[in-house]
């Protein structure tokens, strides 16, 4: 992929050869576009067949369905090229190997009873762990590297033990040996975008300000309560995803969440939705992520009254790349004058950090403790 990061309807040359060649490979173009000579490369239009394609593939693979191919889509792409056995897949600190060919690898572990942890297609400490544990049961000498030898046992074996989740039992554990109390817990929060990524502009508002000062006011409850709270960007600041996923790791932190506002062509789109990470192709979410994002959801739209739009998952990176449960909170859509109008209130923005906060509560609080949504507040959580 060349410099310009986003492709879309109506662009032509090479990198969009690339693309429509990616494309056939999977199935979703005519096959021989995988093979076009380099005349054609230079000519290769985006056009409503690759845009089509492009979405069912987004769909596919939880991505947003925007038909635009941008960095996430693009390295989407890149990784459902790879099948187990297509190459010899290892630990590597400074570049994580990524593809479908790990997130096999990962699943036939958890088949035969080896933790790896997250199913996500990255090949981390996790998955080398688990290799090894699975070589050195096997006899084999346990480099952590699945090569020739290793696959040819994964083959013979791989359907010793199936079903069960660890991953999300070992997440459920951790929120249950944790305790009630917030007290030494530590959060992230992510106001998204930043710099000069503004993120949607509309009706007189810029997601990157609403969101940085949601996310301020949900840190000062949060500290409140004794949590050490984290921001990933200042007010000036820019990064991507994947830098955000791996400030939040570096930290330790025991939740993250990121704040985000939506917008839509249609002016009478409106209403809040949460996500957490999942992919029913990999047959893997998280379970903390997926129950968080639930409390949350209610919390605000029994506050607020919004409109429920129901939590999701997605394979987006940051909630794909951390190491531990992370949500994104879409904060309604600033294309709505009515959702743009509350959330230029401060009283409006007040609530919704408060239903956050309780929101992280609930998550710690064993069942007979629990309140029913939108009954607790913060003065119940910090006296």
């Amino acid at each position: 992929m060349t410099s310009q990061r986003y492709y879309r309807l109506g662009d032509t040359g090479a990198a969009v050869a690339e693309i429509r060649a990616k494309l056939a490979t999977l199935g979703l173009l005519p096959a021989d576009e995988a093979t076009m000579g380099s005349a054609a490369m230079a000519d290769a239009v985006f056009d409503a067949q690759v845009d089509q394609a492009v979405r069912c593939f987004q769909q596919q693979r939880a991505l947003t369905v925007d038909g635009v191919v941008g960095p996430q889509t693009y390295r989407a792409l890149d990784e459902a090229r790879w099948k187990l056995g297509d190459r010899i897949l290892q630990y590597s600190v400074s570049h994580l190997m990524s593809g479908d060919d790990v997130a096999q690898l990962q699943r036939r572990l958890l088949d035969m009873g080896f933790d790896c942890g997250r199913v996500d297609g990255i090949f981390g400490k996790d998955t080398e762990r688990a290799l090894r544990e699975f070589q050195h049961n096997v006899g084999l000498a346990p480099d952590g590297q699945c090569g020739p030898r290793t696959l040819k046992a994964l083959s013979r074996l791989s359907r010793t033990v199936v079903g069960g989740e660890p991953y999300a039992m070992r997440e459920s554990e951790m929120i249950h040996q944790a305790g009630p109390s917030l007290h030494g817990k530590t959060v992230v929060i992510d106001p998204g975008h930043g710099g000069g990524d503004r993120g949607v502009v509309a009706n007189g508002l810029e997601e990157a300000a609403v969101v940085w000062d949601l996310a301020n006011r949900v840190e000062g409850r949060l500290a409140a309560t004794g949590v050490q709270a984290y921001l990933t960007r200042g007010v000036e600041g820019e990064l991507d995803e994947v830098a955000r996923a791996h400030f939040a790791n570096a930290t330790g932190a025991d939740l993250v969440i990121s704040l985000h506002v939506d917008r839509h062509r249609n002016p009478v789109a409106n209403g809040v939705a949460a996500y957490y990470y999942g992919n029913d192709r990999f047959g893997h979410h998280s379970a903390v992520g997926e129950k968080f994002a639930g409390l949350v959801q209610r919390e605000i739209v029994a506050r607020t009254g919004m409109l429920d739009c129901l939590t999701h998952e997605r394979t987006w990176d940051l909630l794909r790349r951390t190491r531990m449960p992370a949500v994104r909170i879409e904060l309604g859509y600033l294309t709505n004058p009515g959702d743009a109008a509350r959330l230029a209130d401060p009283g409006f923005r007040d609530t919704v950090a408060e239903a956050i906060v309780v929101a992280v509560q609930r998550l710690y609080l064993p069942p007979e403790d629990d309140a029913p949504t939108g009954m607790l507040h913060l003065p119940e959580l910090i006296k």
